[in-house]
């Protein structure tokens, strides 16, 4: 499955924290070699401080066989207790107020930060510059590995701060931490808020349409951490609801088509979820996606993305059964989706079965059988789970003497079919709105001679079900995104 490893694709667009846990799931898996393997998780960490975690794949390099750089550890270790001692002292003025209950219940209740900053002076003696070195600690403790402790002193510089620019960055810095941590509530928070930042930015060049782009790529990536541990209800329909919002197809298709991967994975998860108010149905999501599919081909397919064109888009049973096959093993070695994988299989199953009916009014429960991959008995089995399913949306009738399936179709109505068409105008329109609107801000750009934006940050991450690091200490360093650690990068 090395071929279809999307680990490459993704890494470029986290933050180093986040890259290693996706570098551990492919030692787990093995379809790479372990000493390539090994030399790209040392070559990842070795920019970040933590000195314990470093020496020790040094270490292992060398025992391989593998000259690693020379690197002076001891002197490492001690630059990094010099710098987490004077931070924390920089930061203690601020660190005493967030350990005062009545303090922090004070600031907490305020909602203008601007009252919060003169109460923090009046009452506490507290300088913008002593909230600043409450984010700069912050951001040490995420590089340290201690990553609740990041997320605290995160959250508290947030109440604090009317920087905008710091803001954001603490935002992604909490983000990651969160992640890290495995707090996926309190991630899903952060994902809203960064998305709010984003799509209404109050910078002049966080809203530059390249800006704009970079951070939802960004966004996009690190939100699959967040949006897989919250299961196939909240997190597969909440990353729907986002990865088909306009702004954010747009890029999906302009920077990163992989994604497809996982909103296909999500649609096929999620098909029995129930719909959130208010929100289109499953059927309307795998017919979009469909359509994206199929234009995006070019770009991107792999068997998760060819499995949904073959069935939906070509109606190709057979092609769709090999495709599926190899859909598993793809789902099963995908760092996001192998929790998933039964769920993807039975779903994806469930789907082919009911194209199946839609389109044949006789049907031979052998060949379905055998287009499911089950065996006859097994097969047999299915299709009366399946009749019992009352949303295939026909009826069907099992012949016991001739082995065969009798669909009947109820008569659709022209109410009906109007508002089967008209179903997804809504969607579509806000899809023609927002290519206005980028036609029309591009264009503006464009004659005022808009300046190109950077480069963006990494990651630090999560794996499979769980929450990431570890905790601190001077010597297990892990690294605040560098969209944390360089704000700069964040607006550019």
């Amino acid at each position: 499955m090395a071929d279809y490893d999307l680990t490459q694709k993704l890494i470029p667009h986290l933050d180093r924290h986040l890259a290693i846990p996706l570098l551990n799931h492919l030692s787990d898996i093995a379809i790479f070699p372990a000493e390539q393997l090994a030399k790209a998780q040392y070559d990842l960490v070795k920019g970040t401080n933590m000195v314990d975690y470093v020496e020790g794949l040094y270490e292992q390099l060398k025992a391989d066989g593998v000259s690693p750089d020379s690197r002076d550890f001891d002197r490492l270790r001690n630059d990094a207790t010099r710098k987490y001692k004077d931070l924390q002292e920089k930061a203690h003025p601020v660190m005493k107020v967030i350990e005062d209950p009545e303090a922090v219940a004070k600031l907490r209740s305020g909602v203008d930060r601007e009252k919060n900053l003169d109460l923090l002076r009046s009452d506490y003696g507290i300088n913008l510059d002593q909230i600043n070195a409450l984010y700069h600690f912050g951001q040490y403790q995420y590089t340290l590995g201690a990553y609740a402790d990041a997320a605290n002193f995160l959250y508290h510089f947030l109440i604090f701060s009317s920087s905008y620019e710091l803001n954001i960055s603490a935002h992604w810095g909490k983000l990651a931490s969160n992640i890290l941590t495995g707090e996926w509530d309190a991630a899903f928070v952060q994902v809203k808020d960064l998305r709010d930042a984003i799509d209404n930015p109050h910078d002049a060049t966080l809203a530059k349409p390249l800006s704009q782009l970079q951070a939802r790529t960004w966004l996009l990536h690190w939100s699959l951490f967040v949006f897989f541990n919250l299961g196939e209800g909240q997190g597969c329909q909440g990353l729907m609801e986002m990865f088909l919002s306009p702004a954010y197809l747009n890029t999906i298709q302009t920077s990163c088509p992989h994604l497809l991967r996982y909103l296909v994975a999500a649609a096929v998860i999620s098909r029995r979820a129930p719909k959130p108010a208010g929100t289109r149905g499953n059927r309307d999501h795998i017919r979009d996606l469909t359509k994206i599919v199929q234009m995006e081909e070019y770009q991107y397919s792999d068997p998760v993305t060819g499995f949904l064109k073959d069935l939906f888009g070509d109606f190709n049973f057979e092609k769709a059964q090999q495709r599926l096959s190899v859909a598993e093993s793809v789902v099963r070695s995908d760092f996001f989706l192998s929790g998933f994988a039964d769920d993807f299989v039975e779903n994806a199953r469930w789907l082919v079965s009911e194209v199946f009916c839609r389109i044949h009014q006789r049907i031979d429960i052998s060949d379905l059988s055998k287009t499911l991959n089950l065996s006859n008995e097994d097969g047999e089995k299915w299709i009366v789970n399946l009749i019992r399913d009352s949303r295939i949306g026909v009826e069907a009738k099992i012949d016991l003497k001739s082995n065969m399936l009798h669909i009947t179709r109820p008569h659709t109505t022209p109410t009906a079919t109007l508002i089967e068409t008209t179903r997804g105008l809504a969607f579509r329109s806000q899809a023609v709105q927002y290519a206005m609107q980028t036609s029309a801000s591009g264009d503006l750009h464009r004659a005022g001679g808009g300046d190109r934006g950077g480069r963006g940050g990494r990651g630090g991450g999560r794996g499979g079900r769980g929450g990431g690091g570890t905790g601190g200490g001077v010597g297990r360093e892990q690294r605040l995104p560098d969209t944390a650690s360089e704000p700069d990068e964040v607006a550019t």
